[in-house]
């Protein structure tokens, strides 16, 4: 289908996207890979007025170790992200998880902040930044402001940030060492999951995040909780959707997603544990 008509709008800066935002109001949208937007826009599914376009906001686009943590732009894209020395090294789990986001084209294209903003419950770096306990950094006329993942999420594509704000960073804490594991199961390389674990695990704690099995992504604290307890690996995997709510689809029933999920938590849980 062909998009509803609207106008364009190219940013220079961060502060020049947020100022024509609140010029333009809420029907305005920012444009930064388009993987998403677009395709709703295709099916009306979005129609709005003016598309900010922040592709070429070049100070968003990095990845810096910041002492505990690493700090990502919100405009590097997910093969950045795959191929960045500096998280390979930190965090290991965010770099491979990238690797598994659509095919290489949309790497290429797409963005860490877009996919976030986003809220998609079934898009793969929202729930590893979850696993993870990333801090989003958000920016908006009022100014600036952290949001934890685990406060991130609000519902099916709704998420904390405000209509006038903007994704600038993602904060995520270096794993130090940590097991990690990703799992996703699919019908093709390049397909959405029809159920995927993040999890990390270490002498700190342990972080389990379950793709496509709610209306956001889902944090699974029961199963951190049971490992911290003592727990067996099959016994925490057994609690993998004690805060899921999976729904059907053409692809999986909620009976196979309920499985699935616990399998690939206990086979994430397997890969991590050293």
């Amino acid at each position: 289908m062909i998009p509803a008509s609207f106008d364009y709008v190219r940013a220079g800066s961060a502060a020049e996207a947020i100022s024509l935002i609140g010029e333009y109001g809420d029907e305005a949208k920012f444009l930064a890979g388009g993987h998403s937007l677009l395709p709703m826009m295709k099916l009306r599914l979005a129609q709005p007025t003016v598309l900010v376009d922040i592709a070429r906001v070049k100070d968003l686009s990095y990845i810096r170790d910041a002492g505990d943590h690493i700090a990502i732009g919100a405009l590097t894209r997910h093969m950045d992200v795959e191929k960045s020395p500096i998280l390979a090294q930190h965090v290991p789990l965010l770099a491979h998880a990238a690797g598994y986001v659509g095919d290489p084209q949309v790497r290429h294209r797409g963005t860490i902040g877009g996919t976030i903003a986003h809220a998609d419950p079934a898009s793969d770096l929202p729930a590893t930044t979850l696993a993870l306990g990333a801090t989003y950094v958000v920016q908006g006329p009022n100014g600036t402001r952290e949001i934890k993942a685990a406060d991130f999420y609000k519902g099916f594509l709704e998420s904390d940030l405000a209509a006038d704000e903007m994704i600038t960073e993602v904060r995520v804490p270096k794993m130090n060492g940590a097991g990690w594991s990703f799992q996703k199961f699919n019908r093709r390389a390049q397909d959405w999951a029809i159920v995927g674990v993040a999890a990390w695990r270490g002498s700190n704690g342990s972080g389990v995040a379950l793709v496509n099995m709610g209306q956001t992504p889902v944090l699974a604290t029961s199963v951190s909780k049971a490992l911290a307890g003592g727990a067996s690996i099959a016994d925490a995997a057994a609690l993998a959707v004690a805060e899921a709510s999976p729904s059907k689809d053409n692809n999986a029933s909620v009976e196979y997603r309920t499985h699935l999920a616990k399998v690939l938590v206990r086979r994430a849980l397997e890969e991590s544990t050293k």
